[in-house]
């Protein structure tokens, strides 16, 4: 619903002579604007009350007298003209059983009369008592038609400015006012301002950091800056294709074209292969906020709390979309969901039944990124089609993907990765993940910089001997997901899996060949004789 609809029911509930209106809402000029429209068509006065000032018509006529929530009540009680009645952060004083029962004995009064009143608070808090009495209309945020007339306005006052550049194009002003969904109308206008002020332009990341504000005040949902590009994702052709081909999803035209948002992906795979990366990545690529939702900070101790998280965290999410919901290890953030009801009382189950419900169901433009190391652990309801748009099978990279792999940390540590022998490295490295390549690369950093000298391929082929990919130690494991991918989701990269490396493979056919000489006999009372730099556990 967008604030023409929630003017038009305001005005609907007034004349219908509804006694007491409750608005939820943080924007109170915004939303006293609007009543004072709808009063003046109607012909009817405009009272707001506060504590501080208690109740007001203008500034000429104050009532200092009114202040007490109890007098106030009473001034509407006594008034005979046709008005509204607006009461700001009046939900402060319902836990009083005397304002209640005031309240309940001015419904009757005000049914037969041209009286309303607002309840106007940014919080829903209403004692059961009068819960079948009040009305609720939650206000809703400004929408793209708002911020594009407050925009304009900006661009209207300052555009003779000539230390400031006002001009957009119309794919530019249509990513500003996407970036501003989410937002107050001060919001919006606070951050045009501090873009002009900081950029001599609007400019969509400095939008984007107002949202910011918003996730961390939550405290559920962590705010990660698009600092990643697709460009330091090696490989993985297959998906970044279909992600390049959505990054115009949200965008009007689409919307126009009948393409519905894209609701979001699952990344399944090896550990340390680029999923959270990949998250990243695509918030990059399509300039969205990314929100990493920490699953273990949704449960509380309290009974009824972690739902409640969950639900806010949904709010959040909503009021802040278009944006990537990023959710990290999620078999490990809904584990034990099949025993909830035996382990804690259900808690972990309707959490999981929300979540998974609102993926199906949403409408908002939240795409989800949700990655998984162990499908085994995954609920088979999470799977079923709806859920998800796609589910990409992330597996070990190529040959021709790690060389890319190396290409990448090389330059990301200021080295011309023309001068090493990039097929030498990606030959060495079989079974290596991303996660483990780059550690390859800083490991020779460090023993270079020890040294005082430099990497070359030589140093890093000689780091890459003395380490044991995970591939090898978990070659059963990857060996069963590769099994279940195969059928049940779409390969990441179009490049053919290579079979799992052995050991031999990484450190050649004489791994572990016991020693046959006399002097190896000596050695033999040695610690660790005989024995390579890391054995497998």
């Amino acid at each position: 619903m967008d604030a023409n609809s929630d003017n038009t029911e305001l005005e609907t509930l007034i004349r219908a002579r509804y006694p007491i209106i409750y608005v939820i809402s943080w924007e109170e000029e915004r939303v006293e604007r609007a009543i004072r429209r709808i009063a003046a068509d109607r012909g009817k006065k405009v009272f707001q009350w506060s504590i501080t000032q208690g109740m007001v018509m203008n500034a000429a006529q104050r009532n200092e007298q009114t202040r007490e929530p109890l007098s106030a009540l009473d001034f509407v009680m006594d008034s005979r003209e046709p008005a509204i009645f607006l009461l700001k952060d009046f939900h402060a004083f319902l836990g009083d059983v005397t304002l209640v029962r005031r309240l309940r004995d001015l419904i009757l009064a005000l049914k037969s009369s041209y009286k309303t009143i607002i309840i106007l608070s940014p919080v829903l808090k209403l004692p059961l008592e009068l819960e079948k009495e009040i009305t609720v209309v939650e206000y809703s945020l400004p929408t793209l038609a708002d911020l594009d007339d407050l925009l304009e306005g900006i661009i209207q006052s300052v555009k003779n400015n000539s230390q400031v550049d006002v001009t957009l194009t119309h794919e530019v002003r249509e990513q500003i006012l996407k970036a501003s969904l989410g937002l107050t109308a001060n919001e919006a206008e606070n951050v045009f301002a501090k873009s002009l002020v900081e950029k001599r332009k609007f400019d969509v990341d400095v939008v984007l950091s107002e949202k910011e504000q918003i996730v961390r005040k939550s405290g559920i949902l962590e705010y990660y800056p698009a600092t990643e590009a697709f460009a330091n994702v090696g490989g993985m052709d297959v998906l970044k294709e279909w992600m390049d081909k959505r990054t115009v999803a949200f965008s009007e035209k689409a919307k126009a074209f009948g393409l519905p948002s894209p609701k979001g992906i699952l990344l399944l795979g090896v550990q340390g292969c680029g999923k959270s990366l990949s998250a990243k990545a695509i918030a990059s690529l399509w300039k969205l906020p990314l929100l990493r939702l920490d699953v273990g900070k949704i449960f509380g101790g309290i009974v009824g709390q972690s739902e409640e998280n969950m639900r806010q965290a949904i709010r959040i999410a909503e009021s802040t979309a278009p944006n990537v919901i990023w959710i990290d290890e999620l078999e490990k953030g809904f584990a034990g969901t099949q025993s909830s009801g035996i382990s804690d009382g259900g808690t972990t189950a309707r959490v999981f039944g929300t979540f998974i419900s609102w993926l199906q169901d949403k409408t908002a433009p939240c795409f989800v990124v949700a990655t998984a190391n162990d499908v085994s652990s995954l609920p088979p309801e999470l799977l079923r089609k709806g859920r998800f748009d796609e589910i990409f099978f992330v597996d070990l990279p190529s040959l021709e993907e790690r060389k890319q792999i190396f290409d990448i940390h090389l330059q990301r540590r200021k080295r011309d990765s023309t001068k090493f022998d990039l097929e030498s490295l990606g030959t060495a490295t079989p079974g290596f993940s991303g996660a483990e390549i780059e550690q390859v690369v800083v490991s020779s950093l460090y023993d270079a910089f020890s040294d005082d000298g430099d990497i070359s391929t030589a140093s890093i082929l000689d780091t890459a001997r003395q380490s044991v990919p995970l591939s090898v130690t978990m070659a059963e494991k990857i060996s069963v997901l590769r099994t279940w991918a195969k059928t049940r989701a779409r390969l990441a990269s179009s490049a053919p899996p290579e079979p799992i490396a052995s050991v031999f493979d990484i450190f050649g056919a004489d791994y572990g060949a016991l020693p046959d000489t006399e002097a190896a006999v000596d050695e033999s009372h040695q610690p660790n004789a005989g024995l390579p730099e890391q054995t497998i556990v």
